[in-house]
């Protein structure tokens, strides 16, 4: 791939850069111990998870207005613990602390140091459907070393709508072929390939967990695959001189 004229490398948050579901297994067992509830964390995490997609499409469609992804989490969350037939044992503040699990998810190993290297020669944005907040503090608690949060609350809709990719673009002041998106996701690289970004698709095996299915590099079109952000920064570092 080309990469002279990448003056921006933006990143996926949840899976792509940071270990969703772990981080909120933890929590979730964390609370059902203080609440003698009894309750399989890792299932929870999963349900909760698989809540991301429908509740954010409903806001891009227009069915309902915009909120950002706290509100959808909470929502999700109450939903779940009635499901799990614990509601009763959690009170507004457990639920509030559960949904801030999602600020404080670890990151995976190969981040820290593969974003410092693109930070080198790079602009290295987060660029995630996660409220402006969240990524806030996500980033600092992660200790993910970036450059700009760019959330899709800035746009108003949540990714892949093309505003968002087109936002980003527009606030860091860059033509979209000029800025990369790095994501473990296929709906995400063909968001953003649709109007005009380069990609990169990053391989997490084991974001779902080691019996899930994670997306693959082979069923996913775009400019580069890599394992990871060290990867990626050795791919797209300047040719050493000569």
């Amino acid at each position: 791939m080309p990469v002279e004229g990448v003056r921006v490398v933006a990143f996926d948050v949840f899976g792509t850069a940071v270990d969703w579901r772990t981080g909120v297994a933890r929590a979730v067992a964390a609370a059902a111990a203080r609440r003698g509830a009894a309750v399989d964390e890792w299932a929870f995490a999963d349900a909760w998870r698989e809540r991301y997609h429908p509740a954010l499409g409903a806001v891009r469609s227009g069915r309902r207005e915009w909120v950002n992804l706290d509100r959808l989490h909470r929502e999700s969350l109450d939903e779940l613990l009635d499901r799990f037939d614990v509601g009763e044992l959690f009170d507004d503040r457990e639920r509030r602390e559960l949904v801030r699990s999602w600020h404080r998810l670890p990151p995976w190993p190969d981040v820290g140091p593969g974003l410092e290297r693109l930070r080198a020669d790079r602009t290295v944005a987060a660029l995630s459907n996660g409220g402006y907040a969240l990524l806030t503090t996500l980033a600092k608690h992660a200790g993910l070393p970036v450059d700009a949060v760019l959330s899709a609350e800035l746009a108003g809709t949540y990714k892949p709508d093309p505003h968002v990719y087109r936002t980003a673009a527009r606030l860091l002041d860059v033509r979209p072929d000029e800025m990369l998106l790095v994501a473990a996701h296929h709906w995400d690289i063909e968001g953003a390939r649709a109007v005009g970004l380069r990609t990169a698709f990053l391989e997490r095996p084991l974001e779902k967990g080691p019996h899930g299915l994670p997306d693959r590099a082979v069923d996913v079109t775009s400019d580069l695959a890599v394992t990871g952000f060290t990867e990626l920064a050795e791919h797209l570092a300047p040719p050493a001189a000569a």
